[in-house]
């Protein structure tokens, strides 16, 4: 008992890693928590829209542990361009500590989980990676470009970095957002042209 709930209160931490976006209508920007569990939500109500069929429970425990790695390594946004190698190489250490808490069994699972997601070769992993870059997407789309204008992010970075893991996952998601994308270059929402 004791090594879950020493693995749940470090997994507190995770409420303490900021993000680049800002929650709807408010001032300070979201934390790593509140992002896996929204595209938790994402991807339990788009269920019927992903590229074929999927176990969703599957997903989603997916989604609660991809980036408790963010615990040791800070967040990085999503359209950073270089250092992803030693990123994920960092982020898979981190994993591993924290994980390490849990009895074997548990850890092996949540590892099994954290590493599915990110070979993305499975139709949940694809959908679960779909869920992710999306997320951050929608809500640019809703503060009117908030983090794309405030990090200097341009259309083509944008439709470049998300583009192929959400029509890989969720090809209809990636078809609403291809309009609104366009809709938001002309209102002028990204940091560079």
């Amino acid at each position: 008992m004791q090594q879950i709930i020493d693995f749940i209160l470090e997994l507190d931490k995770l409420k303490g890693i900021t993000r680049k976006t800002r929650p709807l209508g408010l001032e300070r920007q979201e934390n790593s928590a509140e992002h896996s569990w929204q595209i938790a939500m994402l991807a339990a109500s788009l269920a019927p829209y992903a590229a074929g069929p999927v176990k969703i429970s599957h997903v989603v425990a997916m989604l609660l542990v991809h980036d408790i790695g963010e615990i040791d390594t800070g967040d990085t946004i999503v359209y950073a361009e270089d250092g992803w190698e030693e990123r994920k190489a960092a982020e898979l250490a981190a994993v591993t500590r924290i994980f390490g808490l849990l009895p074997a069994t548990q850890a092996q699972y949540f590892m099994a989980l954290w590493q599915e997601f990110e070979a993305g070769e499975t139709a949940e992993a694809r959908f679960a990676n779909a869920a992710d870059r999306a997320m951050p997407v929608l809500l640019n789309l809703a503060n009117n470009g908030q983090s794309w204008r405030e990090n200097g992010i341009s259309h083509e970075r944008v439709v470049q970095r998300i583009g192929p893991p959400i029509r890989s996952g969720c090809p209809a998601l990636w078809d609403y957002l291809v309009e609104r994308l366009a809709h938001a270059q002309q209102q002028g929402w990204f940091g560079a042209p």
